[in-house]
């Protein structure tokens, strides 16, 4: 800070000293008679039109290394947050991604920039107005008047700035997260054929992001003309003034032209600051975020509640919440067409649910909706928390078909927590009734298996990540269509024991085994069709 201010001083004294030896060389040249000590005059041009120079280089490079710095210890600041599972509660991929990526990097336009003119403009200003006002008076007096005009119109045009400008940081973070979600769940979007429908939804949040940006240019320019045009009328004022008065014989060449020179740099620094800080307001959003998830703050400035908030809730729950599975008028629908009747349901930790109808029911379509893979209606929460393609981190699932990749069993069931307590893989191999040794490798596609063996491996993964993410819900849909009685029996058992540790079990089916161990059958209904 001390450097800045004595490098503004510095580049205050060498424009007042530039304006005074032009003024005087220019002066001396039109009366005919050279000044007095020109060639002192003309190095003191040359060395105030050096230090100025040199003064602006230093300044753009005392303002790049602190924005710099700024980054670097923010960005360790919110690494270590991170890191620690408390801080990283609640912080999609998205949002951290967003931040640490292009939202940091837009600092150095506030830090770099912003900054550093406001610095200047603190201290050089008064500095010229001073000047001007010692050689005249008057045109000092009408600087003090419309000076302080200019950063009226900042604040005011800033207001309006900041509102485009949290739109468009809202858009880059949501299309941040679409993008990280499909790409996520690509495998999974592909096997529900619901791929091309997401792609769609970028294209759309990609448009929508292109026009928060356009509107912000826009604001931007017609800020910047607004600025440019108060400066210019400005320094018109006093050059009218100044001539007036020349032409009455009120007032001599030399003191009017030192100030007509130095007039525009009066002006200068403000209108470089107001510049700046149409750049720097995509910087000034971000260190929002960064300082509101630092301080462990989960709502925007703007009140409303973001994605980390919904997060933060969701894994407090049902402990603090105690509200269990809750659906009401739950349609699902495809196409614009519904495909099962609306589902009533409500189900707390603890509990063992069957979904039972017939094929065609919708049953697989309703666990699609809860995971944010299906259109729907109605309302669906866990624990006071909506649930869709956001808090799919707080749900365990296997679909119809396994998925399994090539590797062994073990790296099958242990897929997407690898770093979980390797005692986990143990339990979830008992629970999903897997006899085969976990050491097995599998081909493609998890090729080496029967379709029985195949689905157990999944439900034991499904078990697993609920188990290493301490997940609250977990859906299996139709999970023992391929087992045998006895199997399914022992499968359901394993089941119900693992909702009575505190999780809520949903699973689709149509055989009676589960039906029969589960603590509740919920039954759907076809949609009616016109």
């Amino acid at each position: 800070m001390a450097a800045g201010g004595a490098l503004a001083l510095l580049q205050a004294g060498a424009t007042v000293a530039f304006a005074w030896a032009l003024s005087t060389l220019v002066v001396g040249l039109i009366a005919g008679e050279p000044p007095v000590g020109a060639s002192t005059i003309v190095l003191v041009l040359l060395a105030a039109a050096s230090v100025r120079a040199l003064s602006g280089w230093l300044w753009e490079w005392l303002g790049s290394a602190g924005a710099m710095r700024v980054k670097a210890e923010l960005r360790d600041a919110l690494l270590t947050r991170l890191e620690d599972r408390t801080g990283r509660r609640g912080v999609t991929t998205a949002r951290a991604a967003t931040l640490l990526g292009p939202g940091l990097d837009a600092l150095d336009e506030y830090f770099g920039r912003y900054l550093p003119q406001l610095v200047l403009t603190a201290i050089a200003t008064p500095v010229l107005v001073v000047a001007v006002w010692t050689a005249d008076w008057v045109s000092g007096l009408i600087l003090v008047i419309v000076l302080p005009l200019i950063p009226v119109f900042m604040a005011l045009i800033g207001l309006a700035t900041e509102v485009v400008q949290r739109r468009q940081w809202d858009r880059l973070q949501a299309l941040s997260r679409g993008f990280l979600e499909v790409l996520g769940g690509l495998s999974t979007l592909m096997v529900f054929g619901r791929a091309e429908r997401q792609s769609r939804r970028i294209r759309t949040v990609t448009d929508e992001y292109r026009s928060s940006t356009m509107k912000v240019l826009r604001v931007t320019f017609l800020s910047g003309f607004t600025l440019e045009l108060a400066g210019s009328l400005s320094v018109a004022l006093v050059a009218v003034s100044i001539g007036l008065r020349l032409v009455a014989g009120d007032m001599a060449f030399a003191p009017g032209l030192f100030v007509l020179i130095l007039a525009p740099d009066v002006f200068l620094p403000i209108r470089n600051v107001g510049a700046a800080f149409h750049s720097a307001t995509a910087g000034l959003e971000a260190s929002r975020d960064a300082l509101d998830l630092l301080e462990d703050r989960p709502t925007s400035a703007s009140g409303l509640r973001t994605d980390a908030a919904a997060s933060v809730d969701a894994d407090r729950g049902a402990a603090d919440a105690g509200e269990g599975l809750r659906v009401r008028d739950l349609v699902v629908v495809r196409d614009g067409t519904p495909v099962c009747a609306p589902l009533e349901l409500d189900a707390a930790r603890g509990e063992f649910v069957a979904l039972v109808g017939a094929s065609g029911s919708g049953k697989s379509s309703v666990l699609a909706a809860m995971l944010g893979f299906a259109d729907r209606t109605g309302e669906l929460e866990l624990d006071g928390v909506a649930l869709g393609a956001g808090t799919r981190r707080l749900v365990a699932w296997a679909g119809q078909a396994p998925q399994l990749v090539e590797g062994t069993i073990a790296e099958n069931i242990r897929l997407g927590s690898e770093d979980a307590d390797p005692d986990l893989l143990a339990r979830a191999v008992a629970v999903g009734g897997v006899d085969l040794d976990a050491s097995t490798r599998l081909g493609p596609s998890g090729a080496g298996l029967s379709g029985g063996q195949a689905q157990r491996v999944a439900v034991a993964r499904a078990v697993h990540r609920a188990l290493a993410t301490d997940a609250p819900l977990v859906l299996l849909d139709e999970p023992t269509s391929a087992l045998d009685p006895e199997r399914e029996r022992t499968m359901a058992v394993a089941l119900r024991d693992l909702a009575r540790s505190g999780r809520i079990v949903l699973v689709t089916t149509h055989r009676g085994g589960l039906g029969d161990a589960a603590d509740r059958v919920v039954r759907l209904r076809e949609a009616v069709r016109a």
